[in-house]
């Protein structure tokens, strides 16, 4: 069955509904499936033929490599990046939740939202003050090769002056990766002044970065805005 847009454009649209009409994430979504003519959102998801772009973006993510998710606010790059969590976990692998911007809660329901048993994800959600580059190492130490990591988000790394500048980490997480085959996805701000009048999509030019950093360090890139995608290399 077609769908009538993007499915990333679905989901925003849930997500106005939701506001709209003060009903949970997870009932706009079941709605919004409804009138595509499935009777959930996981069936709308899960239907035959469909591949999800974050299925064909971990298609493509190596053991070792770093990706940059980039967008504005309310153009699902969360969101985004917690599908990649749930379709890894559906592939019998492993996953963990950085985040230094939501609480555990707020994540669960996304989780929720998207049809998948927040039971499955206990354990992998860490949102204490104290994330660093160090902590992460610290604790992924033992993790096996192809595990997916999440940091949420970027900017946020060294807003706490007393850990390392966003440069040091991005790089001591860069050499932890190709050390141990671990995928890290970083999450990341756009800035205010990205105008989608002039080109559809931001690029690496419009990430938000108040401290210096090499964004060479990333393999591979995927900008977000308003349904569209663009997933490529770094350079």
């Amino acid at each position: 069955m077609k769908l009538s847009a993007p499915i990333y454009r679905l989901k925003r649209e849930a997500k106005l509904l939701s506001r709209k009409n003060k009903i949970p994430l997870h009932a706009a979504l079941d709605r919004l499936a409804a009138s595509e003519g499935f009777e959930s959102w996981s069936l709308l998801a899960s239907s035959a033929g469909f591949r999800s772009p974050t299925q064909r973006i971990l298609d493509e993510l190596i053991p070792g490599e770093m990706l940059l998710l980039g967008a504005r606010p309310g153009h699902g790059k969360t969101l985004m990046a917690l599908e990649m969590m749930v379709d890894t976990v559906k592939m019998g692998g492993q996953c963990f939740f950085y985040s230094l911007d939501y609480t555990e809660p707020q994540i669960m329901n996304h989780i929720v939202a998207l049809g998948a048993d927040p039971e499955l994800f206990k354990g992998a959600i860490d949102t204490t003050d104290a994330i660093s580059a160090d902590y992460i190492v610290q604790k992924m130490e033992v993790v096996p090769a192809g595990t997916l990591i999440v940091i949420d988000y970027l900017q946020l790394l060294d807003q706490d002056r007393s850990k390392p500048d966003v440069a040091v980490q991005v790089s001591q997480l860069q050499a932890f990766a190709q050390m141990t085959g671990v995928i890290i996805i970083f999450i990341s701000q756009i800035d205010r002044v990205f105008d989608a009048s002039a080109k559809t999509l931001p690029d690496m030019t419009d990430v938000r970065m108040p401290n210096p950093l090499n964004l060479d360090l990333f393999d591979k890139t995927c900008f977000v805005h308003d349904g569209a995608i663009q997933f490529d290399k770094a350079s």
